[in-house]
């Protein structure tokens, strides 16, 4: 396997609050990574920076062959060019689903293969089909979000991401807004993505699916990366009390 993301003394503040403190890290092609922590630790912040949907401070993001990086909070001049190259290669699903509501699902999955890889409106109908039915959802296309339940709802967001073909996929709590009864079915097409050889990093509450899923979990305290490790060796023998206490609170 070789790297597909390289995370480097990532910072980033909001005013006088520090998220991310000097985060170093990386992630192999097929890995399945799983970001947990306590709530305003920065999972959901280092997700975002990720995919340039907020910028850092100081640091850079790789992910494939496009680095994002500022010096002394300037932005290169060709900055913008790259966060929109960095977008296509990165799919992002998050926790509130975020379809559009006056769209059909087959809509929704077409609509970004058109207007930003100008794709066919035939060609990108064929690949959201196939993707839907990948999910489940292929007697569904027709349906608004408001007539879905919201573990398809998430579903449709998982394939709509898909349609752009991206290397890599980040999932913001993909479950917390479901039921329980529904957090299964999303879970699982993440799991068929990762025995597919998806990229994927996963911000999560969901420790049974950390524990089972993860190639491996990376634990977040206070905006700085406490320690990254294999599920069975974070879970059973976690090296730093922050962990220890934070696992101990949380199962």
């Amino acid at each position: 396997m070789s790297t597909i993301i390289s995370v480097t003394d990532l910072s980033k503040s909001f005013s006088s609050h520090t998220a991310l403190n000097q985060i170093n890290f990386t992630v192999e092609e097929a890995e399945l990574i799983c970001l947990i922590g306590p709530s305003g630790c920065g999972k959901s912040t280092l997700l975002r920076c990720l995919n340039g949907l907020e910028l850092l401070d100081s640091g850079s993001v790789q992910i494939g062959d496009v680095k994002l990086e500022r010096h002394n909070g300037a932005q290169p001049r060709d900055f913008q060019q790259k966060l929109r190259a960095l977008r296509e290669e990165v799919g992002m699903v998050f926790q509130s689903f975020n379809l559009f509501p006056h769209l059909t699902v087959l809509e929704n999955a077409i609509k970004a293969p058109m207007v930003v890889r100008k794709m066919s409106r035939a060609a990108a109908e064929e690949r959201a089909r196939s993707l839907l039915d990948k999910v489940g959802l292929g007697n569904r296309v027709d349906y608004y979000p408001a007539q879905l339940s919201g573990g398809q709802q998430q579903r449709a967001a998982i394939a709509r991401a898909l349609t752009m073909s991206p290397k890599v996929m980040l999932y913001d709590e993909p479950t917390s807004a479901l039921d329980p009864g529904l957090v299964g079915e999303v879970l699982n097409i993440m799991r068929q993505l990762d025995e597919e050889g998806m990229t994927q990093i996963v911000v999560t509450h969901e420790m049974r699916f950390a524990r089972e899923v993860a190639d491996r979990i990376v634990f977040l305290h206070h905006g700085e990366l406490v320690e990254s490790a294999p599920p069975e060796e974070l879970f059973t023998t976690p090296r730093d009390e922050r962990t220890r206490q934070f696992l101990k609170d949380f199962l």
